[in-house]
């Protein structure tokens, strides 16, 4: 094991550097990391040291001993602190109690004290760390926490928090037997609060209420088959599988004979909502929500019975809504893809309307629900309502001839393709544009030698990653190669029409040395400036 650091602190440099010297720290176990003066100095290497145990004087200038244990308790409470006081004061030996220091040591002391004191000191973190690494303690911890690690996962599991990769591992690791099952359903128990009697001892404790219901809920339900009981914020809640014989009537039956033993045998009215059932686990957090707004229907049906969600709301035998991802996902395909990716999306979306199970009117509000999502794209990226329709028909017209099933896709893919063409189009001419202006703000500020990728695009209003990419696309070269050309045609005029020596020319064109301008030069024309020149003469 690696030595323990350690850090002295006192006013008198002699006494720190004499026990530095006199003591074998390393055969004690320790190492010592740093001195300080007072408090002040001690707080702040304290932060960058990190020490596990401070020796500390207890009366020094600007903040004394007290005041920095007190200090570091705040922010290390489980630091080792040994206090050295040459004043044998009940009122200070109190303190140091009070903040659990480790060792309360009287002026003066020998060698031969403090290596005992320091023994034990290491005894003691040895202790402390074996504790915390050892995997029996620690898988003790782990197990008693199950239970609350647990409910908190079966909450985020009926909330949708839980990660969907996450849940098979879950129900594995915390023993919950729900797997491999037809149907899943959730159920929420709201307890009735009682009225205090003399009569009946449990309406004096309150508290235990709820683990009574449990109980008989547990029991019971051991006939139905396989499930889970824990609480979540609506109340005791339950989820069940349904297979074989264990169907969704015979868990219904079950809760109603729970409603009737629970006021018969513990005088508590309780009501029971019962939601959907699921075909996938992930669905689970529908079939819990749906339990609760079961539950909210207890004013109407009243209370100490089973409420089944399909008792008292219209029932939907297939899912048919056009989702917010399915809407980003058609977007994107029309700002980004191409016709095949278009097309596929769109009659993706209509197949589902032949697989679903609901009110026609729904049907409508399903086609109106994608339409409404390509004209706001119109609206947003200012589309011609008639080009991408091909029509100047009236609108309610176009959404007669287009909300029809049977021709929705085929209608719509032509007007998504029309839109993903004119934004295309819009992009590249948006692009080609800023290309220009680019190259513009380029000859017009070639001469400064700061002249950079972040200056141009915080000019176009544009991103440095994208602008590079395009323009590289747009002109063949990168953004440095342009400038670098653009800057030497300039000197080249220079050379052939001006007197100019050659490190004025240089600062002209955006070259703060004249070396590496020559360099530059050289390199393009096979040249130097001067000898450039000198051709041109002999020209």
């Amino acid at each position: 094991m690696s030595l323990y650091r350690i850090m002295l602190v006192d006013d008198e440099e002699e006494v720190r550097k004499a026990m530095i010297r006199q003591m074998d720290w390393g055969k004690l176990g320790f190492s010592v990391v740093g001195d300080a003066e007072n408090g002040e100095d001690a707080l702040e290497k304290v932060e960058q040291l990190e020490p596990d145990v401070i020796m500390t004087d207890i009366r020094m200038p600007y903040m004394d001993g007290l005041t920095l244990v007190a200090k570091i308790r705040e922010k290390y409470p489980f630091m080792k602190i040994l206090i050295f006081s040459g004043y044998d004061d009940f009122e200070y030996a109190k303190q140091a109690i009070k903040f659990k220091v480790t060792e309360y040591i009287l002026k003066p002391i020998n060698g031969e004290e403090l290596s005992e004191i320091l023994k034990r000191v290491k005894v003691s973190l040895d202790e402390e760390i074996e504790q915390r690494r050892n995997i029996d303690i620690l898988q003790e911890r782990y197990e008693n926490s199950l239970p609350v690690l647990r409910e908190v996962f079966l909450n985020d599991l009926v909330s949708r928090a839980a990660d969907a990769s996450d849940v098979l591992p879950k129900f594995r690791e915390y023993g919950i037997d729900l797997l491999e099952a037809k149907k899943w359903f959730a159920a929420v128990i709201h307890v009735e609060r009682m009225e205090q009697t003399e009569e009946q001892e449990l309406s004096r404790h309150q508290e235990l209420i709820p683990i009574s219901v449990q109980a008989l809920v547990e029991d019971h339900l051991r006939a139905y088959g396989r499930f889970v009981v824990f609480n979540s914020a609506e109340g005791i809640t339950v989820i069940a599988a349904a297979e074989g014989d264990h169907s969704e009537t015979g868990l219904i039956n079950q809760f109603n004979d729970i409603c009737k033993e629970s006021r018969r045998m513990l005088g508590i009215t309780i009501t029971i909502g019962v939601g959907h059932s699921c075909d996938s686990f992930q669905e689970i957090g529908h079939s819990y929500q749906t339990a609760v707004d079961a539950l909210g229907y207890r004013a109407i049906v009243g209370s100490g019975r089973t409420i089944y969600i399909n008792d008292v709301e219209p029932v939907s035998r297939g899912k048919l809504q056009f989702e917010a991802k399915e809407e980003a996902e058609l977007t994107t395909a029309i700002k980004f893809g191409d016709g095949e990716q278009i097309g596929g999306i769109l009659r993706e979306l209509t197949a589902r309307m032949d697989d679903a199970k609901v009110h026609a009117d729904q049907y409508q509000v399903y086609m109106l629900t994608i339409v409404n999502c390509l004209i706001r794209l119109m609206q947003q990226y200012d589309l011609r309502f008639g080009e991408m329709f091909e029509s100047e028909e009236h609108y309610a017209d176009i959404m007669k001839r287009i909300c029809r099933r049977e021709s929705f896709a085929e209608e719509m893919i032509p007007v998504a393709c029309r839109m993903n063409e004119a934004l295309n189009q819009a992009r590249d001419n948006t692009t080609r544009k800023a290309i220009v202006e680019a190259k513009a703000y380029i000859q017009e500020n070639y001469a400064d030698p700061d002249l950079s990728v972040d200056m141009i695009c915080k000019h176009l209003r544009m991103s440095p990653a994208y602008f590079s990419t395009v323009f590289k696309k747009e002109t063949g070269q990168a953004y440095v190669n342009y400038l670098t050309e653009v800057r030497l045609q300039k000197a080249e005029e220079l050379l052939k029409e001006t007197d100019d020596k050659t490190y004025e020319i240089a600062q002209k064109i955006g070259y703060q040395e004249q070396n590496y301008f020559s360099y530059v030069f050289k390199k393009r024309y096979g040249v130097s400036p001067t000898k450039y020149r000198g051709t041109r003469g002999n020209g």
